[in-house]
């Protein structure tokens, strides 16, 4: 085949020309002398057209002749077309079959209804469903996006190790690993890390996986995810509220200009996503504790919140209820809070910190603090919480030597995705999830 290679993303560049593209049969149907195969190539779905009576009979009958997901070189002329999907239809004048699907063990993903756990099985193959793939397209352009919006405003990629010998967040969510002769744990956050590069280089972030040993169930929680994690020295809460609600803006913006045709796929209300543009508002966790107190007065809510209690996923879920956009809840008790969060000094019993909860019930997806600047207090906590100091003498000398105010937040990417595609449980977000009973594939 002479034809040029193009992508079916970037057809609609060769309206009238004939083309070559690599892929897989998606989908095949018939209607008297003509067939209408349906390939797709990672970038997206094309109709293809192959009439009985013209061109090539051998072209017909190597189609005619394809199983679901065999993999194909077919040559055609791009023709544009309306009703087509994509406003592209495909004249095929060519097929070379790469490797046909056997009869006898065809692909296992029917365009019939299957349940959860057999699509959780068979994770390789259902990510190329059209609308799996959709999701994974526009979990790319998110990362994308929060990578471009933290470059683009001076921040440095640092990264922070995966292997830690000790706890960030608490002991009780840590996966142990054997490290030769040492106890060592996955990271649960790449944060104490990233504050000490902070401090050699102003502004940073990182990006990666981190691990939270959670005996779970709930359609938010993966025991491994990524997360995007700036820190910032010399800014104060107010700071990096304002970081988090542009970031949300960029993110949720970009994907509307450049994922706007997967969102439609996935089925998402995208004049929801619309809304989503800086300011957001902002309440005292005081103030949400006393929204809900109100709920449960007025029979909106069935458990009554008590002041102190950290948000549940039903008290997250009603406050972000509330409001068109994320909805950013501060100034928590210290007690349910991390050990590092620099108290409020008008109220030390509150820790400067922030929760960004997701409308429409997707629950937290930022959450950050004012780091604690004072070396005595910080040794103090570390006692309060049980942990080793000896493991944290190194985060220790940041506040020894040239402490200042710093803070910053984690964004959780599979939440996020969750959240701009409507999805219903987070295993669709990454693609191979780790949950409490998922280690396969």
């Amino acid at each position: 085949m002479s034809s040029p290679i193009t992508t079916i993303s970037n057809i609609g560049k060769h309206e009238g020309q004939t083309v070559t593209i690599q892929g897989w049969l998606y989908n095949l149907r018939e209607s008297g002398k003509l067939l209408f195969p349906q390939f797709r190539d990672g970038s997206g779905l094309i109709q293809g057209v192959v009439p009985k009576n013209t061109g090539a009979p051998e072209v017909f009958d190597a189609i005619k002749g394809l199983t679901q997901e065999s993999s194909v070189i077919v040559e055609g002329k791009v023709r544009a077309d309306k009703r087509a999907p994509g406003g592209y239809e495909l004249d095929v004048s060519g097929v070379q079959v790469v490797q046909r699907v056997s009869e006898n063990e065809p692909y296992p993903i029917s365009p019939k209804e299957h349940g959860v756990e057999f699509l959780m099985e068979h994770r390789h193959l259902w990510v190329r469903s059209q609308r799996q793939a959709s999701i994974l397209r526009v979990r790319a352009e998110i990362i994308k996006a929060a990578r471009d919006f933290l470059d683009e405003r001076g921040f440095t990629l640092t990264d922070p190790p995966i292997l830690t010998p000790a706890a960030c967040e608490g002991t009780s969510t840590l996966f142990p690993v054997n490290y030769f002769e040492e106890q060592a744990y996955l990271t649960q956050s790449g944060q104490l890390y990233i504050e000490a590069t902070a401090m050699a280089l102003g502004k940073v972030y990182s990006f990666g996986p981190t691990f939270r040993a959670e005996k779970s169930k709930t359609r938010r929680h993966l025991t491994e995810f990524w997360m995007v994690e700036p820190e910032v020295a010399y800014a104060n809460l107010d700071d990096l509220m304002d970081l988090a609600e542009g970031l949300l803006s960029f993110v949720v913006k970009r994907c509307l200009e450049r994922r706007h045709s997967d969102l439609q796929i996935i089925g998402r209300d995208v004049t929801k996503l619309e809304k989503v543009e800086a300011p957001f508002p902002r309440i005292t966790y005081d103030e949400a504790a006393k929204m809900l107190q109100e709920a449960h007065a007025n029979g909106a809510l069935e458990n009554k919140f008590e002041w102190g209690c950290d948000l549940g996923s039903p008290d997250e879920t009603y406050i972000s209820s509330q409001f068109d956009k994320p909805v950013m809840v501060h100034r928590y008790p210290a007690r349910v809070k991390a050990f590092y969060m620099e108290p409020d000094p008008q109220r030390p019993d509150l820790a400067l910190c922030v929760d960004v909860l997701a409308p429409e019930g997707y629950g937290e997806i930022i959450g950050g603090s004012q780091r604690m600047a004072s070396y005595n207090l910080l040794v103090q906590r570390i006692h309060e919480h049980g942990l080793p100091e000896e493991a944290f003498k190194w985060y220790l000398d940041l506040r020894k030597f040239g402490s200042v105010p710093h803070g910053g937040f984690g964004m959780g990417i599979e939440r996020v995705v969750a959240w701009i595609c409507g999805l219903e449980h987070v295993r669709e977000t990454i693609p191979f999830p780790r949950m409490l009973n998922r280690l396969y594939p």
